[in-house]
């Protein structure tokens, strides 16, 4: 049997995903970048092979993708992460859904990618520098309540009220305004509401430039907490579709890259 490894290596987070011949996934991991790009890679996919059973000489193709993607030195080849991306949302689509669009909300940036009727990629837009509306954005709130990121989902349902408003669009500035917030009084469940619907309203303006279409697809770590999904769908005022391994479509989408490299040598 041979397998076809997707390496996506991140800013925060190495996610890597191995697929076989019939392009079903049979491993997938996650671990911390770090500083040593290369290194924590290798590290990492060893310890993916050797927990699965899988021997080294029986990957076929390896493809990686992401911002450290040319540090990896074990890869045959590397691709950009838009067209990961969208190769591996595809790859997962529902019957009867054809999706249009990717919203990936990373660690340090988001993207919103349109595709054409054939998966290929037509535009997409990016946010600015700043981490307001990123998973980093999330990691700092979670901080300064003192909960668990996990925990963010929950808190958000338990909020009754109108979301409370977290207007700054610099992540810094809107982590004073959390603070203030904290020390007005207000519930943990309200001000997590409110962080869940700030990340939206960013993502949907972002989405606006872009000229979102329908069927939207949201991935990435983010996509797995159902709070941000519940104010994303508010915000876009439209059903969105998860992918089933949303922290690693990239990674996937690199797998079916290698897979099909391969066979076309």
């Amino acid at each position: 049997m041979k397998y076809f490894v997707g390496i996506d290596i991140g800013s925060t987070t190495i996610k890597i995903a191995i697929i076989n011949e019939e392009k079903e996934l049979v491993a997938k991991g996650a671990s911390p970048t770090g500083s040593r790009f290369n290194q924590n890679a290798v590290d990492a996919l060893d310890l993916l092979l050797f927990r699965n059973h899988i021997q080294k000489e029986d990957i076929a193709y390896t493809v990686s993708t992401g911002y450290g993607r040319k540090l990896f030195k074990g890869s045959d080849e590397n691709v950009n992460e838009l067209t990961a991306n969208a190769v591996g949302a595809r790859a997962y689509q529902q019957e009867g859904v054809k999706i249009r669009t990717i919203i990936n909300v990373g660690g340090q940036d988001t993207k919103v990618i349109l595709l054409d009727e054939n998966g290929d990629i037509k535009n997409f837009v990016m946010n600015d520098k700043c981490a307001a509306g990123t998973g980093r954005f999330l990691d700092i709130a979670a901080r300064n309540l003192e909960v668990d990121i996990v925990e963010m989902e929950g808190l958000h349902f338990e909020a009754k009220d109108s979301p409370l408003p977290v207007n700054s669009t610099c992540a810094v500035f809107a982590e004073s305004e959390i603070i203030s917030l904290l020390a007005a009084g207000h519930q943990v469940n309200e001000i997590v509401s409110g962080i869940h619907y700030s990340i939206a309203r960013r993502i949907a303006r972002l989405a606006a430039r872009g000229r979102i279409e329908d069927d939207v697809l949201f991935d990435g770590g983010t996509a797995l907490n159902k709070g941000m999904v519940d104010a994303l769908e508010n915000e876009l005022m439209r059903k969105i579709y998860i992918h089933p391994h949303p922290q690693f479509t990239t990674a996937i989408g690199s797998a079916h890259i290698a897979l099909k490299k391969f066979f076309k040598k």
